[in-house]
């Protein structure tokens, strides 16, 4: 192993560390109420060496943002790939299993939507909005969906991340034993969407 590679994966392990002790701090009080100090002081780092890796802790918030959508972003284009309700449980299936691996990210995600930094939550709004807007374009292209207009595309779109919203913050919540039942409740809801998009026949004007 050259040294370079070596010196390239101990600031990755340290970039992990600081993301993780984010994570762990701001879970009772939010990320706006979590010092760069704090931060550092959890990877075992002084003040100054944090900025070797994050420009601001807005970015460090903006990184955490990206790591928790891109795997929102993944399950969706799974659901996405039928129109009809036979994805429905496998694609949260998909996503209880990336919240178990990671549910202080989900925790964050969910939370920081609707509080604390203005950054973080205008980033994961404007994530979540491409998610719909990608979603709408597939939507154009299936059979029963193709001749809708764009306002109604970008309400099926808007109900199903929705939905998939919901069902993540419902999961995190649950007990270990009633995560089964939040599972199979979230998938009927989620059929339950697919089943009245593809029955719908939109007004025309």
């Amino acid at each position: 192993m050259t040294e370079a590679r070596t010196r390239a994966e101990r600031k990755e392990q340290t970039r992990q560390a600081l993301l993780d002790g984010t994570l762990e701090l701001s879970s009772d009080r939010g990320f706006a109420n979590v010092s760069l100090r704090e931060i550092a002081r959890s990877a075992g780092l002084v003040p100054t060496a944090f900025y070797r890796h994050f420009a601001s802790l807005d970015e460090l918030g903006l990184a955490l943002v990206n790591d928790g959508i891109r795997a929102l972003r993944l399950m969706l284009r799974d659901a996405r790939k039928t129109s009809g309700t036979s994805s429905a449980r496998q694609s949260l299936e998909v996503l209880s299993k990336h919240m178990l691996a990671n549910p202080e990210l989900f925790r964050f995600l969910y939370r920081e939507r609707f509080s604390g930094s203005a950054v973080v939550r205008n980033a994961i709004e404007s994530e979540l909005t491409l998610i719909v807007r990608e979603l709408t374009v597939d939507l154009a292209r299936v059979p029963v969906t193709d001749e809708w207009d764009t306002d109604d595309l970008e309400m099926a779109a808007d109900l199903i991340v929705s939905a998939m919203m919901n069902a993540m913050a419902t999961y995190l919540a649950a007990s270990p034993v009633d995560r089964d039942d939040v599972l199979a409740r979230s998938g009927k809801q989620l059929r339950l969407i697919l089943v009245g998009v593809t029955g719908w026949r939109p007004s025309r004007r």
